[in-house]
């Protein structure tokens, strides 16, 4: 089949080598408008218009999808689909164009978890599995027919960072089953159950900060949920501290929320809301990333500190 591919991040990069090394023929990449960068104006791509360039791909850098001269030339190529992967909502002009329809990767069990966080949102709310969907893009966001769905289970030590990988690997392999089955005609097709539909919107800044009166699984939560980036983050001393790991200390009762309450050679714990959050890897301001025991050759810390002032 005739494929247009739209994506913009690292996590669609796997989807659109899959499907350039496969049967189907990717005529054109829609991404984001490149941005010139520095004294030299150098262009800067999203990483899906880098990997476009380097697959010799002919791309179509869009700034808006409501263009007239942008829709007409992706009318111009004839596509039987699009397949789309972390990208904007596609206005009801443009889903008209594909012969087949518009086919998105979606990061969670649908309904459940519709909108742009759906990774983030798993962790925050402590899920112990997840999962990837491909589904036709209906007009009202995240709401279409289900194609494809694969579970994924949530490991008590993965962040962002690592199920974000396992994601775009597996979201890469059911997106080429999808279009293999679509071609072949033995695709069914599953409506959602809008009454079990949930949300994740987007995360916002103030969701990164911690509030060290919660309990110490919902803080570790929230470390795992933003790490590696954009990270979460405390105060000491008036200055932003970063966390990246963490671990909730079983059995263990706060002290004060804030407070240091386990201080060893290479060890130190934060006292919550409930119970207390062992910290292994933080960035101080102005720092690089380092492990706890690291942090505390070189910083003083105090039984009893208060941090997140």
């Amino acid at each position: 089949m005739k494929v247009v591919f739209m994506g913009n991040p690292e996590i669609a990069k796997p989807t659109l080598t899959a499907l350039h090394e496969s049967k189907h023929k990717v005529i054109s990449v829609v991404s984001n408008v490149s941005k010139s960068m520095g004294r030299g104006r150098t262009l800067n791509y999203s990483p899906i218009g880098k990997l476009a360039q380097k697959l010799k791909l002919d791309f179509i850098p869009a700034e808006s999808l409501e263009d007239q001269d942008f829709q007409f030339k992706l009318k111009s190529l004839s596509p039987d689909l699009f397949v789309v992967v972390a990208y904007k909502i596609l206005p009801r002009d443009l889903l008209k164009i594909p012969k087949v329809g518009s086919v998105n990767l979606h990061a969670s069990l649908l309904p459940k978890y519709r909108g742009a966080a759906p990774i983030q949102h798993a962790l925050l709310n402590g899920d112990g599995e997840t999962g990837i969907t491909t589904f036709f893009i209906e007009p009202k966001v995240d709401t279409g027919a289900i194609l494809l769905q694969e579970k994924i289970i949530i490991n008590d030590d993965d962040d962002f960072g690592s199920l974000s990988q396992r994601i775009m690997v597996q979201g890469a392999a059911l997106m080429l089953r999808t279009l293999n089955k679509i071609e072949d005609g033995t695709i069914q097709t599953i409506n959602q159950n809008g009454d079990l539909a949930s949300l994740a919107p987007k995360i916002r800044k103030k969701m990164h900060k911690i509030d060290w009166s919660q309990t110490a699984q919902k803080i570790h939560n929230q470390i795992r949920a933003f790490s590696p980036s954009p990270s979460a983050f405390t105060t000491l001393n008036g200055k932003r501290v970063k966390i990246f790991k963490s671990k909730v200390l079983m059995g263990k009762q706060s002290t004060g929320s804030g407070k240091i309450s386990l201080l060893e050679k290479n060890r130190m714990a934060i006292s919550c809301g409930e119970g207390e959050l062992e910290i292994f890897e933080i960035q101080l301001a102005g720092k690089s990333r380092m492990s706890m025991a690291a942090c505390l050759r070189g910083v003083q810390f105090n039984l009893g500190d208060t941090i997140g002032e």
